[in-house]
């Protein structure tokens, strides 16, 4: 039962620093005709996420095709080492090693922007703060009592909460840098773009054929509507 309870509360995201209070989500700039961009995040999650979580509904081999790179290029810089072109995104860690160090075995995360959305993953990502009273030392603004440590702290640095007082509640006001990191604020932001970037196209990839093929069918459907058009005057011309 409390497995079960704590899953629960891993899936679900707080909405508020504090009751009462809804949460202020940033807005990622998400552009997947930015195959340079995708790239970029799909090398950021496998070297960083994918030690904990899987990305299984994605091939490496389907990364090569959508983003127009060589199977080569796509084994040498974004997949792990051994990794096969046709290999699906799959964490090397066990069953077993992660409910001993996390209690569940951490989410897959293939359709996780559909679910929460690209702002709420941007946020997320940007939303740690030291919290010494937690497991892994750290909290977040969006998702409070967060299970998992901040795999980006070294890039981004250490972040304390400033804290006032609404209504005899203390809130987060907002995040400040203690320790920096080794990437610039600009520097981390683009990073955690790029990886968003990837998320949301693992979420569906089929949309952007969907887009390339959109401006066909619109065009199709203007053409045939002239055609109808002329068709129907024709049709029509001698009927008063």
């Amino acid at each position: 039962m409390k497995k079960i309870i704590y899953t629960l509360l891993l899936l679900v995201p707080l909405g508020s620093f504090a009751a009462g209070d809804k949460v202020h989500l940033q807005s990622a700039d998400i552009n997947l005709s930015d195959f340079k961009a995708i790239q970029k995040g799909a090398k950021h999650y496998v070297t960083y996420c994918l030690g904990c979580h899987s990305a299984k509904h994605m091939r490496y081999k389907r990364i090569a095709i959508d983003l127009e790179i060589d199977e080569d290029t796509v084994l040498a810089e974004i997949a792990p080492e051994g990794a096969r072109i046709y290999d699906q995104m799959h964490t090397a860690m066990n069953e077993h090693d992660s409910k001993k160090w996390f209690g569940v075995m951490p989410p897959d995360l293939s359709l996780i922007a559909r679910s929460r959305g690209a702002d709420w993953l941007y946020s997320y990502l940007k939303g740690f703060y030291v919290d010494k009273s937690k497991p892994f030392g750290v909290n977040n603004t969006v998702f409070k009592d967060v299970g998992m440590p901040n795999m980006l702290w070294k890039l981004q640095g250490i972040q304390s909460p400033v804290i006032r007082n609404v209504k005899g509640e203390e809130v987060i006001s907002y995040l400040e840098l203690k320790e920096s990191g080794s990437m610039s604020r600009s520097q981390f932001d683009t990073m955690v773009t790029e990886l968003v970037n990837f998320l949301v196209y693992v979420g569906e990839p089929v949309q952007l054929e969907r887009k390339r093929m959109g401006k066909y069918v619109l065009f199709y459907f203007l053409l045939f509507g002239i055609v109808a058009y002329l068709l129907k005057k024709e049709y029509w011309k001698d009927i008063h």
